[in-house]
């Protein structure tokens, strides 16, 4: 299920100049994250699928702005690099190679990715943003918006969702409900003290009690070594999904 923030307040570009606005044929879709001056990072699920086989030319993300599809600066996608093991839900990590890169400023910043292996404990409180829809198979919201949510153990997210959580992944989310990611936030950036520490995957629902949002894990080693591996193999394949 595609994820856009749900129970969260209006942010300011200056306070998330890493998000990115995935566009297709000009409209908002995904989330994303700027980790390079020219590469971003989304889930796999935004990329996958035939469309993008014959509409690459029409990709591209825009930063620098609050409103979604308005303003800031936009930028061709020329790559993708999705994770050779994505299967539709575990591995969802992919990268893109931009066409030019981004002039960094005060609204336009890169976010360094959180190291491999690195555990984060129990009851951290992470950040959440995106332009995604206000409540399920609601409407997207104009401007962007943030949460903050606390960190979930393994256990309760493979309760919440059994047979489905795997390594890859972590879980973010209040017991109660209410706050969340939700659709049109998928890709977007789970941000832990000023590092990407995981990219919006999926849910049930937006925001239900006893559901917490699930995250690709940035830290897992499969999921880092592809983000740094697809890093240098973007400039030797200028062109295409791979």
């Amino acid at each position: 299920m595609d994820a856009k923030i749900v129970g969260g307040t209006n942010a300011t570009i200056e306070d998330h100049p890493y998000q990115l606005s995935l566009e297709l044929f000009g409209r908002h879709f995904c989330g994303a994250s700027l980790i390079k001056p020219d590469v971003a990072v989304t889930a796999a699920h935004c990329t996958r699928g035939s469309r993008l086989l014959y509409t690459l030319g029409f990709l591209s993300v825009r930063a620098g702005t609050p409103i979604r599809g308005r303003g800031g600066w936009l930028v061709g996608v020329t790559s993708i690099c999705i994770h050779p093991k994505y299967n539709g839900q575990d591995y969802d990590v992919s990268v893109l190679h931009l066409d030019v890169p981004f002039e960094l400023n005060d609204r336009v910043r890169t976010i360094p990715i959180l190291p491999k292996n690195v555990v984060i404990p129990l009851g951290t409180i992470a950040t959440v943003s995106g332009f995604g829809t206000l409540r399920f198979r609601g409407p997207s919201s104009k401007f962007l918006l943030a949460v903050k949510v606390p960190k979930v153990s393994q256990e309760a997210c493979e309760r919440a969702y059994p047979l489905r959580i795997k390594p890859r992944m972590i879980c973010f989310g209040f017991d109660q409900g209410g706050k969340d990611s939700c659709q049109g936030d998928s890709g977007g950036p789970l941000v832990v003290n000023g590092l990407l520490a995981g990219i919006v995957s999926f849910g049930k629902g937006c925001g239900l009690p006893s559901y917490p949002g699930v995250y690709t894990n940035v830290a897992d080693p499969e999921v880092n070594d592809h983000i740094n591996s697809c890093i240098a193999k973007v400039k030797d394949r200028p062109f295409g999904i791979f």
